[in-house]
């Protein structure tokens, strides 16, 4: 199911915040939940026309209480090739769209900023000066293009709304007509000038709603993805990449599936597009060219048992490609040959082979000699990378939390594994810290959502994963590809259709198994947690396999099939690439991969998250779950909902509670007493006490302290931080 920050070095306030001396002898710092709201991201970045400099995005968790709640700030850095980044527009900003001027003069970025009505287009001078507004519209410009010759921008903006309804809208009348009454996004274009001086928008006459819109380096067409109207699942499932002259007729190149990123040649005679093979396919990641006079496109990288991510040219005829391969990520060139529109892939090479950073979002510079990625790894989140020429590994050049220098991290690694029926599977392992061989452990099996998504070798602590956080506090966390993933090709992405809650489900309880035969994992200790699809596994191991654990933590998840398919904002992605039948072709099928039709065989103690405000899965599947479970009454249960939030939370609040909450419910039914459920009342530690552990407590499954049976008296109503993208 489609459903993805700033600390403090030390945190003395929270209940996590342990310490301890290595051999080294030096104290570090041990993960908590308080130093996952801190963390500092790498969203975005772009690297300059001449290669020597990358603009990105930063996102900063809001510092609570001193700062009012809400979504992460996102500033703008600038990085030389030599890792010295200055911040460019910093503090309580929202910029986003960065992009380099044609000439590399100057960065533009969007951002509502001072006394904007709505989002603008801004430009800031690389040497130095005050970011200007340059172009402003009736509504949010939601993205946009430079023209070649840097006078001009293509941009996607609603149109604006009209005076009259506007004003019935302030005297009350705000009814929504439901999937009705939505606006398009449309294309205009408008000569824009440093100076700030106005121009006119000219609106670009061209039929559906807009997205990914890119200007051709040497002429005045628009490479523009449109959507039969702007509702998500159509943005999904039915976006077509169309050639849109300013004057003339559009041209819909028939793309078969999903899409993701397009790019053209340097000449503007080749159109790459990453794709999916056909509208059943859950993922784009094929890569396709189309020449712009010819009527087909032509599938470059067949039979890839990986999924493209991000593209970029090199030259007229050398095609860059970042993809998935399994938990890895890997780059390559293609260099190909138009002859009388057919498209031949002469080589293949690979730059960047697996086993280093996870990389993505890769952009080139304009000769793509150098390439600027975002890249993670498990000692770190997201950063700036550079893969210079002749370089053999990417260079990593920012630093964003050099707080993590004083943390000690758990050991990470890929574990491979077999499927009852004989199928190879593998995932991504966080020990616990400090394990000892022969010592079994609590598990926390943490299930991705998508199901068109995997886990990478990469940073795996957020504030809906423990990660870290769960490894200091004794607990291995694991977390399988199941079948269904991506990363492994299109067919292996498409095992779990037609079959919800079958195989997919049980490659869960094999991988938990293999845990257990290695003589990590305590299977009386064993809990599953996951949000959206994840969720949904999380109810199905918490009813149908509830047997096989102790504890569930279920974020925004399924419950009810049927309901399910009928309250969804994207039925047409549910039926094309997860149940192929709709709910009254098979009833039974649908009935029977509900989590409330197993709800009788229950004992598993479930705390359910989720957003009132989620489209995707709505809070009702929570709500009819809680209800049952509650009534039933066989084991605890909890609802946690979170006003104002969709799918997933946004919100520094909403984010540091989810975590605590999840850790909570963890410990109490994994490593402490069990039983009733732990308080609901929650000590954030935000108002500066300090409940610090004691020195003598460690991390061992068998080495706890008395107070440790008697219910963790550091996680309940006494304690700061009494409790989980």
């Amino acid at each position: 199911m489609s459903c993805s920050v700033r600390f403090c070095v030390r945190t003395s306030i929270v209940v996590a915040v342990l310490s301890l001396l290595p051999a080294g002898g030096h104290a570090q710092d041990l993960f908590t939940p308080h130093h996952v709201a801190k963390t500092r991201v790498v969203t975005a970045a772009v690297i300059s026309p001449d290669g020597t400099q990358v603009a990105y995005a930063l996102s900063v968790p809001r510092q609570l209480p001193k700062e009012k709640d809400g979504p992460s700030w996102v500033e703008l850095h600038v990085v030389d090739a030599k890792g010295e980044s200055s911040g460019f527009v910093t503090g309580q900003v929202n910029i986003d769209g960065i992009a380099w001027t044609p000439d590399g003069k100057n960065i533009s970025f969007l951002a509502k900023r001072d006394k904007d009505e709505f989002r603008s287009l801004y430009l800031i001078p690389v040497r130095g000066g005050e970011a200007k507004r340059i172009l402003s519209h009736g509504s949010d410009i939601l993205g946009y293009s430079w023209a070649p010759d840097g006078a001009r921008v293509a941009f996607l903006a609603n149109e604006p709304v009209a005076k009259a309804k506007k004003t019935l809208q302030d005297q009350g009348f705000n009814q929504e007509i439901y999937e009705e009454d939505v606006s398009p996004v449309r294309v205009w274009t408008a000569v824009v000038s440093p100076s700030g001086e106005k121009a006119p928008a000219q609106l670009v006459d061209v039929a559906g709603s807009a997205s990914e819109l890119l200007w051709n380096p040497k002429d005045d067409r628009l490479a523009v993805a449109l959507a039969p109207t702007p509702l998500i699942d159509d943005h999904l499932m039915f976006r077509k990449v169309n050639i849109v002259p300013l004057k003339g007729k559009a041209l819909d190149l028939k793309n078969p599936g999903k899409i993701g990123q397009h790019a053209w040649s340097p000449d503007g005679k080749l159109l790459a597009l990453v794709t999916g093979q056909d509208k059943h396919d859950p993922m784009q990641g094929r890569l396709w060219v189309h020449t712009t006079t010819g009527k087909d496109w032509h599938d470059v990288l067949p039979k890839f048992l990986g999924h493209v991510e991000s593209i970029a040219w090199r030259d007229n005829s050398t095609l860059l490609y970042q993809a998935s391969e399994g938990v890895w990520t890997t780059v390559g060139a293609l260099d190909l040959e138009v002859a009388a529109d057919n498209i031949i892939v002469k080589d293949r090479k690979i730059l960047v082979p697996t086993g280093g950073p996870i990389l993505a979002s890769m952009t080139a510079s304009a000769d793509g000699k150098t390439l600027a990625f975002v890249g993670n790894a498990p000692a770190h989140p997201p950063e700036i990378f550079l893969l210079g020429e002749g370089d053999k590994q990417p260079r990593r050049l920012t630093d964003s939390n050099p707080w993590l220098k004083n943390m000690k991290l758990a050991k990470q690694e890929v574990i491979k594994h077999k499927a009852r029926d004989g199928m190879e599977l593998e995932g991504i392992l966080v020990r616990p810290l400090d394990d000892k061989p022969g010592q079994r452990y609590p598990l926390v099996l943490t299930v991705h959502g998508g199901p068109e998504a995997h886990m990478s070798n990469g940073w795996v602590t957020l504030y809906y994963s423990l990660g870290q956080v769960g490894a200091a506090r004794g607990m291995a966390v694991f977390y399988p590809n199941y079948r269904g993933s991506t990363g492994r090709g299109v067919e292996f992405s498409m095992l779990g259709q037609a079959a919800a809650a079958g195989k997919e489900f049980d490659d869960l309880v094999d991988a938990v198994d293999h845990l257990i035969g290695i003589g990590l994992v305590d299977k009386k200790k064993v809990g599953i947690t996951g949000g959206s699809y994840g969720g949904y596994a999380t109810a199905w191991g918490s009813t149908y396999y509830s047997e096989r654990f102790a504890a569930g933590v279920m974020f925004v998840g399924i419950s009810d099939s049927v309901s399910k398919v009928g309250t969804t904002d994207i039925p047409q992605e549910m039926f094309l690439v997860h149940h192929r039948k709709w709910l009254w072709d098979d009833w039974n099928y649908f009935l029977k991969s509900s989590p409330i039709y197993h709800v009788d065989k229950s004992t598993t103690p479930l705390l359910i998250l989720h957003g009132k405000a989620d489209p995707r899965v709505h809070p009702s599947q929570s709500l009819e779950l809680h209800r049952h479970l509650k009534v039933r009454g066989k084991a605890p249960v909890r609802l946690v909902l979170y006003p104002g939030e969709g799918h997933g939370n946004r919100r520094a609040a909403s984010r540091l509670d989810y975590n605590l909450r999840m850790l909570q419910w963890m410990e109490h039914y994994l490593r402490g007493p069990g039983g009733a459920p732990p308080p609901f009342q929650l000590d954030y530690g935000l108002q500066g006490k300090s409940a610090a552990l004691p020195t003598t407590h460690t991390l061992g499954w068998n080495t706890r302290r008395p107070q440790d049976e008697a219910g963790f008296p550091w996680l309940g109503r006494d304690c700061p931080c009494c409790i989980r993208p």
